[in-house]
Parts: structure tokens; sequence; C-alpha cells
């Protein structure tokens, strides 16, 4: 009796051992970050404009046509990576950027020298609008469908397979 007491302990560690490993091999991706607002309407907020450029509200994401919203910034070294990627999308879906927490200048700095993709471009100056759209750090981008709702939202750089896998196939079913 005593012999299974003693080894009660090391078979319940061997069960859930056992249940996190199976739910780690099932689960799915652990990079993959879920957002509440994916079905839901974009953030009812209005960005002022980046300077030269328009900025964007509710109205504007909701004008039938699908967007690509995404949050970048100057001091981003990921969103430098990202960008030439994100100019690749130009012609094929309405690309709307919001400045997180950069300068004015800083933020036109890295356009010029980049290229601007983006028909539209709001100032998240202090951070607020990124937390009302559940960013986790810059840069995340977001498909919005044509009635302003979520439908896709993925962290971190875009690079060519998220592009082919991920982004065109969210806006194809979001034009629908």
């Amino acid at each position: 009796m005593r012999i299974l007491l003693a080894l009660l302990p090391l078979v319940v560690l061997a069960l859930l051992a056992g249940i996190f490993l199976l739910r780690l091999e099932q689960g799915g991706d652990p990079a993959t970050i879920p957002s509440a607002l994916i079905g839901k309407p974009a953030p009812a907020l209005t960005l002022p404009g980046l300077q030269g450029h328009d900025g964007f509200g509710p109205a504007d994401l909701a004008d039938g046509r699908v967007k690509l919203v995404n949050f970048w910034a100057s001091w981003c070294a990921p969103c430098r990576i990202e960008h030439p990627l994100l100019t690749t999308l130009m012609g094929q879906v309405d690309l709307y950027g919001v400045a997180y927490k950069d300068s004015t200048e800083n933020a036109l700095g890295f356009l010029d020298e980049l290229g601007n993709p983006f028909g539209r471009i709001g100032v998240d100056a202090d951070g607020r609008a990124a937390i009302d759209w559940g960013v986790y750090g810059v840069p995340e981008t977001y498909v919005v469908d044509g009635r302003g709702i979520i439908v896709w939202k993925h962290v971190g750089p875009l690079d060519a397979a998220a592009i082919r896998n991920d982004i065109l196939p969210a806006i194809a079913a979001a034009a629908r």
C-alpha cells in the first residue's frame, strides 16, 4: 500500500505531462495569437492623417471595398523588412497604414525612403487605437471586409508565404 501511495504523485505527473504534450501537438501553431475582433466591426475610431495624407475612420472602412490595415512604425525593424511586400499588394487591395507611436518626421522619412503603399495613413501617437484594435506589437496586419468587419489578422512581419497562403485568400473571401 505504501508503494502505491509513493508512486501516486509520479503517475499523476506522467498523466499531466501526457495531456500537455498531446495538447501541444494538436493545438496548432503556438505562435498564432487569436484575436477577439475577428468577425466583429473594426473599432469605431477616427484617426487623424499623417501630414499630407488622409486619415480614416469607420465610414472609410465600411465603404464596400476590402481593406488591408497595417500598424507600423519607422523605429520597427520588422516593419522595414515587410514594407517591400506591402508595396506588392498595391492595386490588389486598398492599403491603410497606421503610424504607431511615431514622430511625424520619422514616419515621413520612412515612407520617403521605402515608398508609400498606403492610400490613407492614420496616426496613433499615443497607442490607444492599437489597444482598441488588439495590437500586441508592430507590425500587425488586418483584413477588413467592405462592411468594416475584421476578417483576418496577422501578427508580426508579413512574408511571401503569409501573403500567398493567408492574405490573398482572406482578401478574396472578404470580397465575396
